[in-house]
């Protein structure tokens, strides 16, 4: 008697429900669960309803029904479209349930990393697979990330990875004369590495004047420069290019590893005769007024208004840019010329101008854009010089690697 008295509870439920669509009742409140189960299990509640007039009422096995109550088993979509239409609750509220209540779990069940922000932005920030490939980084795949937070720890020399100088609370570990990026940083560390091997005499004044003096006897033919480097090792310079990181725009740097021991880096980013002397001679203004003695100089976009003596330009900046512009070409003679053929510059002008200075007229064209403002023009003096200062410097970059480290 009580199974026909169990068969028939149920079947005058389903007639029940096909008979009329589910209102809830205005004084259910919904707010007061925490997860789907514990909401279905209170409109079953709320309505008189068993677990088993649920499971054949959507078609589902009894067990399913048990799973979702006791929140053993996720509602899904379809799930949840179904309850919906059973008893007028919003669909996203069965899910919204679901996703709360399975977070909950996960905070509980899942060990926080303490170190997953640190490798965020680690591989964020810098260009690990660009270091990688430059052979900076003892690593053969990024994505394989204790291998690589194991060689950016030894590539910046610290002890563990949330001491690298490119996390925000560590950025002070290197002191730098503006905000420097990641890129810039990790470009920066590698002169230091190159340079730390390098074996040149103790820095001389003396000699580093004398040798501006030998560097203007360069001016006038490319194939010269390759004298540079030998040039500033005997003054005490440790003097190193460093193809730049893609996205680091840097043309040079001065800083000193002691108070005898200066360093250049260079970029040769614009690989251009008038800027190549434009920013060597601008570090070494750096080196002979000590600049970077207490602080890295980092010279990044040294071109346009970067290059010029605006009040907005630093007074080292200034100093420094004045020096090079000199250099190049003295002031005076350069704003002479100027005003003798502005508007117009003829060829034979530009290189009867670059003799009687005895520079090259790749020189004169750099100023020239750089006054004028017209850098589409006189294109065709401005000789590339890497061929001519890389067979005899220390060069890290364009395929080579610096055999430093090993």
């Amino acid at each position: 008697m009580t199974l026909i008295h169990s068969k028939k509870s149920i079947t005058n439920s389903l007639r029940n429900f096909a008979n009329k669509r589910i209102v809830i009742d205005m004084d259910f409140d919904d707010s007061i669960y925490r997860t789907p189960g514990q909401l279905i299990d209170g409109l079953l509640k709320h309505k008189g309803w068993s677990k088993r007039v649920l499971a054949i009422v959507l078609g589902v096995h009894d067990s399913s029904i048990n799973r979702i109550v006791s929140d053993k088993q996720a509602i899904e979509a379809n799930m949840a479209l179904s309850l919906e239409e059973l008893f007028n609750i919003p669909a996203e509220r069965f899910l919204e349930l679901q996703k709360t209540y399975d977070l909950a779990k996960a905070r509980i069940t899942v060990t926080p990393d303490a170190s997953r922000a640190t490798r965020a932005h680690l591989f964020g920030a810098l260009p690990v697979t660009e270091m990688i490939r430059r052979g900076w980084l003892d690593a053969t795949d990024m994505r394989d990330a204790n291998q690589v937070e194991k060689a950016l720890v030894k590539f910046f020399n610290v002890t563990k990875s949330d001491e690298i100088e490119t996390l925000p609370h560590a950025a002070k570990k290197t002191e730098v004369d503006k905000p420097a990026s990641p890129a810039q940083l990790a470009w920066l560390y590698r002169v230091k590495e190159i340079a730390n091997e390098m074996l040149v005499p103790r820095y001389s004044q003396t000699a580093t004047e004398n040798a501006i003096e030998t560097l203007k006897e360069l001016l006038a033919t490319p194939e010269e420069i390759r004298k540079i480097p030998r040039l500033l090792a005997e003054c005490g310079i440790r003097f190193v290019i460093v193809e730049t990181l893609s996205s680091a725009k840097i043309d040079g740097v001065c800083y000193w590893l002691n108070k005898d021991s200066p360093v250049i880096g260079m970029t040769l980013r614009h690989d251009r005769i008038d800027n190549f002397w434009f920013v060597l001679r601008h570090e070494l203004e750096h080196v002979l007024k000590r600049h970077s003695l207490e602080t890295t100089i980092l010279d990044a976009e040294l071109e346009g208004e970067l290059a010029g003596t605006g009040s907005e330009i630093s007074e080292n900046e200034r100093e420094a840019n004045t020096a090079a512009a000199e250099f190049c070409i003295p002031r005076k003679k350069l704003e002479g010329f100027i005003a003798r053929k502005s508007p117009f510059f003829a060829e034979r002008d530009i290189l009867g101008f670059a003799t009687t200075l005895n520079i090259h007229p790749g020189l004169v064209a750099g100023q020239l854009q750089y006054h004028t403002g017209r850098y589409d023009r006189f294109r065709d003096h401005l000789v590339k010089v890497r061929q001519f200062i890389t067979p005899s410097a220390i060069v890290d970059g364009w395929g080579d690697v610096a055999p430093v480290g090993l």
